[in-house]
Parts: structure tokens; C-alpha cells; sequence
């Protein structure tokens, strides 16, 4: 349970909750030598906890719903992207151009599964690698050190980074930026809010409790992490709308697996300036997933926000936070986790190596709805808005710190070279165990109009809460750039839900 008490610590949640909490932990799920199922754990089930909380601020509730965290659903949730089928296709991962390479001195990693991506990694790497097959491009690489590339392809716009040891992060500028930061930077306006948080609609008998119904989430983020979050704000009810810039289309597999309970429209934020305003004025909630900086010229730097839209909550994530030399680099999961000496000390001494889920996107998607959720009740108490930052890479900080004192070496390790112990946790207060034995129950189906889905089913639960998305995803930007103007009905019957959140 320590983890989530530091996590819930860290959104600034009492103490005097956390014996709601009961945990199932199984061994075997989402495997590592980094404590992956435990960060994994305490970021859902602080998300839990903060939305039981808001729940029963709104509802009135004599008490806080109970919150179970179940290690199974959990692992499920945090592939989630793995699971999914399409009319029973297996989504597209990583594209060619995205992974690991050799250099002259090292290795390097690239993401490149956005055309845009690619285009800049090509374009950087000259003529040598311009005609986009890997076997040019790993040539192209061989012959550089990791650190000229990733100097190279970050001034071209594109992504890449040199695999570094966890001592190496260390002594790079940006972790140290980062080490003198909190998990979950909180910070509340100065401007009361000008409507009050209203109080939960009459629930019908055997309704569920939602505790972010009738607010309004806009949604400005892309890829795993900010979508992760939003996505557990719609499964609460709140009437999540997302909206992507007209050139800038999201990878359908990708919308499909994120875009659960959401709707999802295009905007030109030049041309549709007036529409996008008027969002703005309504909105509760505003959460931002684009690199530092980028969204400053639409006057949505998050404090801006915060001064011009009074009671508004603003929610920013970035890959490598927003201060530093690496303040408006762009990064995903992948390079974070190369990056901070995640992949050395997953890794083999022949090549790198990875976590078994893109944990770091996950973790801090379901914290930043902690975050979001907690910011909201503070609202309702205190009647003020609020601004809180994440960052993945802040959240690798934590991963690999919390590796349980002695369990990680903290200086130099090459691939292959971390002396780990077996992770046998027994179950402590709160907890209870059970085997792990594959995904199978806490997976859902549903028809939706992009076809038929199977899809892992939210870990979130309390007492009374949902046990599913109100509707499933639809077509990428199909939807109008505006607000519902009464809740959701559900779309689709889940077919199979055999099983969730057995003991």
C-alpha cells in the first residue's frame, strides 16, 4: 500500500482515506525488474480513490465509496492498446522506423509512427537514409555516435535518444530538473471561480455513481498518456470532447483504444478562433498534452488559461516537463524510458530492453485524472480553479527511485548488468492475493461505428461506480466542435465481461 500512499500524498489526498483502498495483488502480472505493477497499482488506484472522493463530495455521501484495485485489470488496462481488435484485426504497432539502432558507440531511439516523424528523422539523417528503408537507416546510424543523432534529429523536429545508464540520466541537466520537482505539480488559482461545482444529477435506482457528470472536459492531447486521462474522466461521466488540429489526424488504432466515452472533432484554432472561445467559456476542465510552449500562440499557456477562465482547471502533460534544457523537446513512452536508464536496466547485454507495458504513458495518464479529480473537489471546497503539470519523465524518476532501496543499482548499468531480486510481495494490510491467469476476464466487446471492438475494461472501481464507458469510440473528427447538451446514453451492449475483478 506504500505506493499509493505517496501517490495519493502526491496529489495532495489525506491520509485519513486511504484505508478505503483494498488492492488484489497477483503475481505474474505486468513482470519486470523495475517495479512496474506496483507504480502501475498506485496509479490507478489513487485515480480510484480521487474519483470515490469527488463522488461523494457531489452526491453528498456520508461516506467515501470503497475503492478495489484489482493487479489483473490493471495489467490488462495498461496494454490496453495490445487488446484491442477492429472487427477482429490486431491494431498496427510500432512503425518500421520506430526502435532501437546501433551506433559507433552505443544505441539510439527513434519514433517515427507519425508521417510528420518520420519525414523529419529521414531529412536529418541526409542523404544516406533518405529513402526510408531500415537497412539504409541503420547503415546511416552506425556510423554516428548515439549523441550526434539524437542532437541532430532533435534540431530537425524529429525524435531521438541516445540510450543512456541510470547514472548518465543522472548527471544530465534535465534530471536534475526534474529531481527538484514533485510528482504532481499542483498549483491553485488566484481568481474564485465564477459558477459553482453544481451537486451530482438525481441518479435513477441502480444508476451508477458518477462523480464528473454534467462538467465538461476539453481535450487537447494525442497519443497514450493525455488520452488515457481524458478517457477516465468520460468513464465519470464528464462529457469529454477532443479536439485535434484538421492536418494533424491521429493513428486510427491508436483513437480507437483511447477515444472510449469521448467525442472527437477538428478544429482550426486560426479559422474556428470564435468556436474554439466559446468551448472555452463552458469548459471545467482543460487538459493539454502537446509539448510545452506549442499551444502558448493560442494564448493557452496554462496559466493564461487559469487568469482568463476563472474556477477552470488546467492539466498539462509533457514528455520531459515544462523547465529545463529539455522543456520543449518533443518525446514519447519509448524514448523516455531509453532516455532515463529504464531500457539499460531492463535490457540484456546485447541490446536494451523495454517494460512490459508503455507504463510510463499509462501511469501518468491515470495520475493525471487523479490529479484532475482532486482539483475538482478542491474546487467544490475551496471554490477556485487550479493548474497541475505531469511528466513522464518525472514519472520514470519515480519508477526507477522506488525500486524499493537497494532492489536497482543507482549508478552506471549497462544492459544486462542490474542485479535485481525476485519481487515476492506478500500482501500487506488492504491486500488480499490471487493468481494471475491472463487478461481473459477483465476484456469487453462492443459494436461501435468504426466495427466491432474488443477492448480491456476500465481498472477504475468503487462502490456504485461505473463499470464501463457510456459509449464505445467513434471515427477520428467526425463529431461537431461542441458541447452535448444532456448526458451521454450508452451506445452498444458489452458482450463480454466475464469474471472482472475476481478474487
Amino acid at each position: 500500500m506504500r505506493d499509493i500512499e505517496f501517490a495519493w500524498s502526491e496529489l495532495g489526498g489525506g491520509p485519513a482515506l486511504l484505508p478505503r483502498v483494498e488492492t488484489v495483488v497477483r503475481e505474474g502480472a505486468l513482470a519486470a525488474r523495475l517495479p512496474v505493477r506496483e507504480l502501475a497499482r498506485a496509479c490507478v488506484g489513487a485515480c480510484a480513490l480521487a474519483g470515490a472522493e469527488l463522488g461523494a463530495r457531489r452526491a453528498g455521501l456520508a461516506e467515501v465509496p470503497r475503492v478495489r484495485v484489482d493487479d489483473g485489470a490493471v495489467a490488462t488496462a495498461f496494454v490496453s492498446e495490445r487488446h484491442l481488435l477492429v472487427d477482429g484485426r490486431t491494431p498496427t504497432g510500432f512503425a518500421p522506423l520506430s526502435r532501437f539502432w546501433r551506433t559507433a558507440d552505443g544505441w539510439v531511439r527513434t519514433h517515427a509512427n507519425y508521417p510528420h516523424h518520420r519525414e523529419r528523422l529521414l531529412r536529418a539523417l541526409g542523404p544516406a537514409g533518405a529513402c526510408g528503408d531500415p537497412a539504409a537507416v541503420a547503415a546511416a546510424l552506425a556510423g554516428r555516435s548515439a549523441l550526434e543523432v539524437e542532437r541532430t534529429v532533435s534540431a530537425a523536429g524529429g525524435l531521438a535518444v541516445a540510450l543512456r545508464t541510470p547514472g548518465e540520466w543522472a548527471a544530465h541537466e534535465q534530471a536534475a530538473e526534474l529531481a527538484r520537482r514533485p510528482l504532481v505539480e499542483r498549483a491553485r488559482a488566484d481568481t474564485p471561480h465564477a459558477r459553482a461545482l453544481p451537486p451530482l444529477p438525481d441518479r435513477g435506482e441502480g444508476a451508477p455513481l458518477l462523480p464528473a457528470a454534467g462538467l465538461r472536459v476539453l481535450d487537447l492531447t494525442r497519443v497514450i498518456a493525455g488520452p488515457v486521462a481524458t478517457r477516465v474522466l468520460a468513464l465519470l461521466g464528464a462529457d469529454v470532447l477532443r479536439v485535434d488540429a484538421p492536418h494533424l489526424p491521429e493513428l486510427p488504432d491508436q483513437h480507437a483504444d483511447t477515444g472510449f466515452g469521448k467525442r472527437s472533432a477538428v478544429l482550426d484554432l486560426t479559422a474556428g478562433r470564435r468556436t474554439f472561445e466559446d468551448l472555452l467559456a463552458s469548459a471545467d476542465v482543460v487538459v493539454t498534452g502537446y509539448r510545452p510552449g506549442a499551444l502558448d500562440r493560442f494564448g493557452l499557456a496554462p496559466e493564461a488559461l487559469a487568469e482568463r477562465h476563472p474556477g477552470l482547471v488546467v492539466a498539462q502533460l509533457s514528455a520531459w516537463g515544462a523547465y529545463g534544457p529539455w522543456g520543449g523537446r518533443r518525446g514519447f513512452d519509448s524514448l523516455v524510458q531509453a532516455a532515463t536508464g529504464v531500457a539499460a536496466i531492463e535490457g540484456t547485454a546485447e541490446r536494451p530492453g523495454a517494460l512490459p507495458a508503455q507504463a510510463l504513458d499509462h501511469g501518468t495518464g491515470y495520475l493525471l485524472a487523479a490529479a484532475v479529480l482532486r482539483a475538482l473537489t478542491e474546487r467544490a471546497a475551496r471554490g477556485r480553479g487550479a493548474v497541475v503539470r505531469l511528466a513522464l519523465a518525472r514519472t520514470a524518476a519515480w519508477l526507477t527511485a522506488g525500486a524499493r532501496a537497494g532492489d536497482v543499482p543507482a549508478g552506471d548499468v549497462r544492459p544486462g548488468t542490474a542485479d535485481v531480486p525476485a519481487r515476492g510481495v506478500r500482501p500487506g494490510a488492504g491486500e488480499t492475493g490471487a493468481p494471475y491467469d491472463g487478461p481473459r476476464a477483465w476484456l469487453g466487446e462492443t459494436g461501435s461505428r468504426i466495427g466491432r471492438l474488443r477492448y480491456a475494461l476500465p481498472p477504475v472501481s468503487f462502490d456504485g461506480g461505473p463499470g464501463d464507458w457510456a459509449r464505445p469510440p467513434g471515427p477520428w473528427g467526425t463529431d461537431p466542435a461542441r458541447w452535448e447538451a444532456a448526458p451521454a446514453r450508452r451506445e452498444g451492449t458489452s458482450a463480454r465481461r466475464a469474471g472482472r475483478g475476481r478474487a
